[in-house]
């Protein structure tokens, strides 16, 4: 591409001579051979999200009180907006985004009635989180696969249901411990509980 290629005079990092560095690190871990799998299919998956699913969900300030809930049930966390938000962020940095992400559009596809929106939306969670092609794939097993195989032949808003009941007890019981003992929970607390104390 034009726009990297570079005059005699022009002095750039060397992480920049890699085209496809990611945009979020500029250090020279982005050209570690060992990482170039992962990275191009974490790439992949962030270009090829659902449209209809916000980068990051509306919602108010979390009170202390909402993120110390958190950490006393996933039920809790998952039920705030706040908290959906902040273990995506979470879940992003163990490479696994796209079982909140599956999980969102589940719930999105739920509220739908009109039949055509819904083949629609169907078609979509199915290529981008079900597919064996897809870089998203959430991991199900194959009893799973097979009732949804079943449902696409006539799709409804409740195709994904029994997928999403497995993706979010592998979220409870896989990645919810390590986000409770996480920097981006415990640096959150603190700032949120030194911030309500300054009030």
């Amino acid at each position: 591409m034009s726009r990297h290629e570079t005059s005699p005079t022009t002095v750039q990092p060397a992480s920049n001579h890699r085209p496809n560095a990611c945009c979020f690190c500029w250090c020279c871990c982005c050209s570690c051979s060992w990482n170039e799998d992962r990275e191009r299919a974490w790439r992949a998956s962030r270009e090829t999200k659902l449209e209809s699913i916000p980068n990051c969900e509306a919602c108010a300030k979390p009170t202390p009180e909402e993120v110390q809930g958190w950490a006393q049930s996933f039920d809790k966390l998952m039920k705030s907006p706040a908290g959906r938000n902040v273990f995506r962020e979470f879940l992003r940095t163990e490479y696994s985004e796209e079982n909140m992400l599956f999980w969102l559009a589940c719930e999105e596809l739920k509220t739908e009635c009109n039949k055509h929106t819904i083949d629609e939306k169907a078609r979509m969670i199915y290529e981008d989180y079900i597919s064996i092609l897809s870089p998203k794939e959430v991991s199900l097993d194959s009893r799973v696969r097979e009732v949804i195989n079943r449902k696409m032949q006539e799709p409804s808003s409740h195709t994904f249901d029994d997928a999403q009941l497995q993706i979010y007890t592998l979220m409870h019981r896989d990645s919810y411990p390590r986000f409770l003992n996480s920097a981006i929970y415990k640096s959150l607390l603190q700032t949120i509980s030194h911030s309500s104390s300054e009030s």
